[in-house]
């Protein structure tokens, strides 16, 4: 996420950081660069000047350059300008004080607009709640099917009426949920290639016949400065109550993200990370903005492995760990937990520097998928006790798994060392440096 974007700021800081002394002269070229930088990533130009004027208003004012760490305070008060035009804090959704809350979501087709009602759906009954699935895209068939694909593969129900218009359609969903003691209601409303009238009366016409509670616009976060076009003219019609970026995940410059709360007014409340349904994220401006300056994201990080690790097998493995007794089974299933928590490059894009490695530099997560299929091919005593890997067992190993006697020699390897670490762990120590075979792959 913002890969690009973080590499270029901190080519522009590091520069600033190695000057020797700062005057007003490089302070200037430094934030002249650094709107450069903000406007290849696709900024509002107008939202990018207003960011550096902001930051050389304060700069002046806080005397930076008698500093005795100007360099520092001027990434600070980067970091801070940069939370403030992201939204200053998270703004959650607003629920209604009489069920059912009705969350009407709009925004052009191919935005991800249905699949993030199924994971807003996914969230709240992760909170709790009962939500109901409105399938008010009635131009688009396909939109329906998906949108029950989804309900199923989650327990969540869908309404559907492919003879009823789609204010009938959402009508009959808040009624629905009312009778069935379902206490949200996501009503996903029709999207089309481009902004148009036609588009525009019926989404009016939906948001007069059920008087949502919150109104979202969901976004491409890869469309750049047209998504906060877009976001512009849906706000003039719908006024809607914040905005959802998607697929973040994916070649994002960050324009849109930088952009849109400070160009329409309204706040972002969620991003999506990925296709998967879990893959969705609340929106929080400090945390964007320090996984924009580089400075990882460390709260989220440890929020997803709250959510995904089992608690039990936490204190399971920390015992076994005391005891020196980490398995080859204990490795697989920490591959597993450690899986749930998303794709590995997002994972560790939540760690302070990531940002400096290579661009092409990658998790190579196809190791890890062979790491697996090795374990996997083991006898449950041969993963207990792996000193019992004799020649024959190796080759047995290596052909079920589809990989050589070679793979499973390093795996072994690493395995040991890992076993090392792990009693140095338990006898108080540091843990040492990191297997060769466990680092990041170009």
């Amino acid at each position: 996420m913002f890969e690009d974007l973080s590499r270029k700021l901190d080519d522009v800081l590091r520069k600033l950081r190695g000057q020797g002394k700062i005057s007003e002269a490089n302070v200037a070229e430094t934030l002249r660069e650094v709107r450069r930088v903000l406007l290849d990533a696709d900024v509002n130009y107008k939202v990018a000047r207003q960011f550096v004027d902001d930051v050389t208003r304060r700069a002046i004012g806080q005397d930076v350059l008698h500093s005795i760490t100007p360099a520092q305070l001027i990434i600070k008060i980067i970091h801070d300008e940069l939370i403030r035009l992201l939204g200053s804090q998270n703004v959650g959704v607003t629920f209604s004080p009489m069920p059912p809350t009705v969350i009407m979501v709009a925004g052009l087709q191919g935005s991800g607009k249905t699949t993030f009602c199924a994971k807003l759906a996914l969230h709240l009954k992760g909170q709790g709640r009962f939500p109901l699935l409105a399938a008010a895209d009635v131009h688009r068939p396909a939109a329906i099917d998906q949108l029950q694909v989804l309900g199923k593969q989650l327990g969540i129900p869908v309404f559907a009426d492919r003879t009823a218009g789609a204010v009938s359609v959402a009508e009959q969903a808040v009624e629905h949920a009312r009778q069935n003691a379902r206490d949200v209601v996501i009503v996903d409303t029709a999207g089309r290639l481009h902004v148009d009238e036609e588009m525009m009366k019926e989404a009016e016409a939906v948001k007069a016949a059920v008087r949502p509670h919150e109104i979202l616009f969901v976004v491409d976060a890869m469309t750049g400065q047209d998504a906060v076009n877009t976001a512009q003219a849906f706000h003039e019609r719908l006024r809607y109550d914040g905005a959802v970026l998607t697929k973040m995940d994916g070649d994002a410059r960050g324009g849109a993200a930088i952009s849109l709360r400070a160009t329409v007014g309204v706040p972002i409340k969620f991003i999506g990370t990925g296709e998967k349904p879990e893959a969705l994220e609340k929106f929080h401006p400090e945390r964007l903005a320090s996984r924009i300056l580089g400075m990882g994201d460390i709260v989220t990080l440890v929020e997803k492995a709250q959510e995904r690790f089992d608690e039990d097998k936490a204190v399971q493995l920390e015992a076994k760990l005391r005891k020196s007794q980490f398995t080859l089974e204990d490795f697989l299933d920490q591959l597993q937990e450690v899986k749930k928590m998303g794709p590995l490059n997002q994972v560790l894009g939540m760690l302070p520097g990531m940002h400096r490695l290579p661009e092409n530099a990658s998790v190579d997560e196809k190791a890890l998928g062979r790491i697996e299929a090795m374990i996997r091919s083991m006898t449950p005593e041969e993963r207990r006790r792996p000193q019992i890997l004799n020649g024959s067992r190796r080759r047995r190993i290596a052909q079920g798994s589809g990989c050589t006697v070679q793979d499973l020699n390093k795996l072994m390897k690493q395995y040991e060392q890992m076993q090392r670490m792990m009693k140095t762990f338990s006898k108080g120590g540091k843990f040492g440096r990191m297997p060769k075979g466990m680092r990041i792959q170009q």
